[in-house]
């Protein structure tokens, strides 16, 4: 059972959760000396919006330059830490309007460039039941009117050449590989209140990312872990993974969710 496990099989010791090739730090992904250089394959994440959402650990309500300041910083340590060929699936939202329109999409990706990470391309994902709509401005009027898209981006980006070097085993079939080279995916975000986390993704994500974007035993990296999505996915998927997360309630939240996950899908722990 979970409990046995807990006691027998995985630990959190000196800020870390460990289960085979799973490895999960509290700790800051500011922190460029937490990792070694050329740790992962892949990185998929979703780093806080700065929309006003309430976390445990950090202030999302900074000012926009303020923002921009910590995006380049996290986002430095993820190219010192990703291998030369790896790939970066960065969930970011299109724009926002709350203290005033930013283009976080257009912004993020060219910071991203300037650090070096090269474009390749952006992924929309479409929540079918999820509204991003907070006002309509001036209504009914062309005097101020907003427009509000609600999509979120998935932009890809990569570190040295896009075509991998070395040959290793996909798993995905020729149908995912047809729906999701479309870059325009739909399916439902996920319920905070279900996952008790105020931004979780749903599975569907990084599952999709996973599998289109790296090998069977690769390295998967998420620098803003949050109720461990990424590793439940990475795990089930047969890659390694890697994970940071700032606040300890949240890594426990991921500690919990990726035990009883994998116990139900795998029947893992069961005597």
């Amino acid at each position: 059972m979970i409990e046995r496990a807990l006691k027998e099989q995985v630990f959190w010791e000196n800020g870390a959760f460990n289960y085979e090739n799973i490895n999960l730090y509290q700790n800051s992904s500011l922190n460029k000396n937490i990792l070694s250089k050329n740790s992962c394959d892949l990185i998929i994440t979703s780093p806080p919006y700065n929309v006003g959402i309430e976390y445990n650990s950090n202030e999302d309500s900074n000012s926009y330059e303020s923002y921009l300041e910590f995006s380049q910083k996290w986002i430095e340590n993820c190219y010192l830490w990703a291998k030369d060929g790896a790939r970066f699936c960065l969930n970011i939202p299109l724009d926002k309007n709350k203290g005033g329109q930013q283009s976080v999409g257009a912004d993020l990706t060219t910071l991203a460039k300037q650090i070096g990470w090269n474009y390749h391309s952006t992924i929309i994902w479409n929540e079918g039941n999820i509204s991003r709509r907070t006002a309509w401005g001036s209504w009914l009027s062309a005097s101020a009117p907003y427009v509000i898209a609600p999509v979120e981006l998935i932009v890809v980006l990569y570190k040295g050449a896009w075509k991998k070097k070395y040959k290793g085993q996909s798993d995905i079939s020729k149908e995912e590989f047809m729906a999701w080279t479309n870059g325009l995916w739909s399916f439902n975000g996920e319920s905070k209140k279900r996952i008790g986390h105020p931004a979780p993704f749903p599975r569907e994500l990084p599952k999709r990312c996973i599998k289109l974007f790296s090998y069977v035993g690769d390295v998967v990296f998420d620098p803003f872990c949050g109720s461990g999505t990424t590793m439940i996915e990475s795990y089930l998927n047969n890659r390694g993974f890697i994970g940071i997360e700032l606040d300890r309630e949240y890594c426990e939240l991921s500690k919990k969710r990726f035990l009883e996950t994998i116990q139900k899908e795998r029947g893992i722990f069961e005597k």
